[in-house]
């Protein structure tokens, strides 16, 4: 069986901004699984506020990405790929707001996932871009994400070229889902599906690729 794990933030937790958590089928983890079948396990590693590799002290979850990884990677290892879908926490302006940080952050998780002595060997890696920061009336959340708007859509280009320069896969969640004007951040259960439909083959020829390099 191979593994797949998904490591992100709320919009892999499933976040649902009218209030809640999405139901299980529509996170879009849940929707690679099914597509997949019961020969790949698709693990979900979700936590509201997570960023690439920079501290938030207003929770009470460490939200640093970079500094859970390796005890998340050591928990379900072998993996045979990791998927990031993170970059929209790294937008808040306490955090820093820059988009270019949020490139270096991700460079990080990969230097992690790359350098780690697993057992095994390192899993593949996809990089997929968040969905754009949207306009919303939302008062907090324009707060919360002020400049995002602009600085989010930095966030494919950089992160294409970061999967170029590494060998990662890549993917741009933009391609496909819109964030609500709910909160601007967040999505409703169709788009949180249509990311999860538009991975599923883009995994699932990620996994076959690796199986024939073994071959």
């Amino acid at each position: 069986m191979k593994t797949v794990l998904c490591y992100g933030d709320s919009l892999t937790w499933g976040f649902n901004p009218e209030g809640g958590r999405h139901s299980l089928e529509d996170r879009w983890p849940s929707v690679v699984q099914a597509a997949l079948g019961s020969s790949v396990q698709v693990i979900a590693e979700g936590l509201n506020g997570r960023t690439t590799a920079f501290d938030e002290y207003v929770a009470g979850a460490d939200r640093n990405g970079a500094r859970i990884l390796p005890t998340v990677v050591m928990t379900h290892t072998p993996i045979d790929l990791i998927i990031f879908l993170l970059g929209t926490n790294d937008m808040k302006p306490w955090i820093h707001g820059n988009p270019v940080a949020a490139k270096q952050g991700m460079q990080r998780l990969i230097e992690i996932v790359r350098s780690h002595d697993y057992g095994w060997p390192p899993p593949q890696i996809l990089i997929v871009a968040p969905p754009v920061a949207g306009h919303t009336e939302n008062a907090e959340y324009r707060a919360m994400f002020a400049g995002a708007e602009a600085s989010s859509k930095h966030l494919a280009p950089l992160f294409a070229a970061l999967a170029a320069e590494t060998g990662c896969g890549f993917f741009d969640a933009a391609a496909v889902a819109t964030t609500t004007p709910l909160d601007g951040i967040h999505l409703d259960a169709k788009n949180t599906r249509k990311i999860g439909e538009a991975l599923a083959p883009v995994v699932r020829a990620m996994l076959e690729t690796k199986e024939t390099s073994r071959g």
